[in-house]
């Protein structure tokens, strides 16, 4: 049996609890996955506002992947986005601590801790910190400073710092299901180490995972993290513009959003309407696909405008040879990297676990899962940070009375809802939609 990771994905739109497994030849087999809703309005832009809520959908997606892989769940690394994550550059400094003043390990981890133990802002803590390069006396851009010989070690680093409350909180909806939290990693890093190649991280890439709650920025040159940024902004600000544009069900809403959106409106069929059921026996609703449209396209182009605007504040706009990475549940939205494109100026690729890393990878796989497949692939090189193994063959008891339903979320999304096409009209009603309550 090879090494085994547990990780957990808390979205404003789904939880993941997935677990991975490292082979013989260094690849990742995800042995299993749970994949649940998470209860409306109880994450809202990447921060917990329900603590038990939350916990409770975390156990049912735990049970599950536990299921699916006898594998119980004892610590996970868990992924952290939010509206209250930050990022700054900042730079440290301190002696070399050996008499014959080689720089070693010993170093390196006294000018990472000494970062960590920083204080920047008043109710925030450091999550994480990424080294860019180091200086030893005079000489610059260094990748690797073990082993040199110099008096004094300075490094630059990208430092990610979050609210302490809404780590705090991420931290107890874990926990409360007895599950230690081995570490926090910043969703768009995790998403990057899935999808990004070799190649485009040093030719310079932006990754841009666009989740449920939030959009998560992350720029990349010569292999090095450079700027990373959480815009509040995600697919359910379009759900909820389509909900108040028609004054309609928000599952009505997400669900024309999926089926008959695009981000191009000059693409969609003038021809179509998308027939809605009336609340509690009411008329239903046509609605336009062409105007549908519209009011999608108008909302991502203020999304694509502020990731644009991060790219170009980032310094890292000119250096950019691989473009633009997309990834997320959002990506999928029909036309998407053709506008983003056309308002950035820069070539776009839609992205997801690369089989190069993960085992059974196909076009099966989807985007919305990036961020789940980066937290397991984060986890295997972070091993030692693994508080209490999770093993195989040691069940906790379960309540499975939701589990069919939980597992088959996504698409039971699409397939409990009958779909015709009948005179050039699309057809939302259910079998059992003849009275919404």
């Amino acid at each position: 049996m090879g090494k085994i990771i547990t990780a957990i994905d808390i979205g404003t739109t789904k939880i993941v609890a997935i677990v991975g497994e490292l082979n013989e030849e260094g690849k990742v087999k995800i042995l299993s996955k749970g994949i649940v809703a998470t209860p409306q309005k109880s994450v809202k832009k990447g921060m917990v506002q329900n603590i038990g809520v939350v916990s409770n959908a975390i156990q049912k997606a735990v049970e599950i992947a536990e299921e699916k892989s006898d594998v119980t769940f004892k610590s996970a690394f868990i992924g952290i986005a939010g509206q209250h994550i930050k990022s700054i550059q900042n730079s440290h400094q301190v002696l070399v601590s050996a008499n014959d003043n080689i720089i070693t390990e010993e170093d390196v981890n006294k000018i990472m801790y000494e970062i960590k133990a920083m204080s920047f802002e008043e109710t925030t803590e450091v999550i994480d910190v990424i080294p860019q390069t180091y200086t030893v006396d005079y000489e610059t851009d260094i990748d690797e400073p073990v082993g040199r010989f110099g008096t004094k070690l300075s490094g630059n680093f990208h430092i990610i710092i979050g609210d302490t409350a809404g780590t705090k909180n991420i931290k107890r909806c874990v926990e409360h299901g007895g599950i230690e939290v081995n570490e926090l990693f910043l969703e768009p890093i995790a998403s990057a180490s899935a999808v990004l190649t070799e190649d485009e991280k040093d030719g310079g890439v932006v990754l841009v995972d666009i989740g449920g709650g939030t959009t998560d920025i992350a720029i990349f040159y010569e292999g090095i993290l450079r700027h990373t940024a959480v815009i509040p902004f995600g697919g359910d600000i379009i759900t909820s513009d389509i909900k108040s544009a028609y004054n309609i069900l928000h599952k009505y809403a997400e669900r024309l959003k999926l089926e008959c959106g695009t981000a191009l409106s000059e693409f969609s069929d003038k021809n179509t309407l998308a027939v809605i059921p009336g609340i509690s026996g009411r008329p239903p609703k046509e609605i336009a696909v062409s105007e549908l449209s519209k009011v999608i396209q108008a909302r991502m182009e203020e999304i694509i405008d502020i990731i644009n605007y991060e790219i170009i504040n980032s310094g890292y706009a000119d250096k950019l040879a691989a473009g633009i990475a997309l990834t997320g549940g959002g990506s999928l939205l029909k036309h998407l990297p053709q506008l983003m494109k056309f308002r950035t100026g820069l070539e776009v690729k839609l992205s997801k676990p690369l089989n190069s890393i993960f085992i059974d990878v196909d076009k099966e796989t989807s985007p919305k899962l990036s961020t789940a497949y980066g937290l397991v692939y984060l986890g295997l090189i972070n091993d030692d940070k693994v508080k209490i193994k999770s093993t195989k063959k040691e069940k906790r008891k379960k309540n499975n009375k939701n589990s069919k339903k939980e597992k088959n979320f996504f698409k039971g999304l699409i397939n409990n809802v009958v779909e015709k096409t009948i005179q050039g009209s699309i057809d939302f009603f259910e079998d059992n939609d003849t009275e919404i309550n």
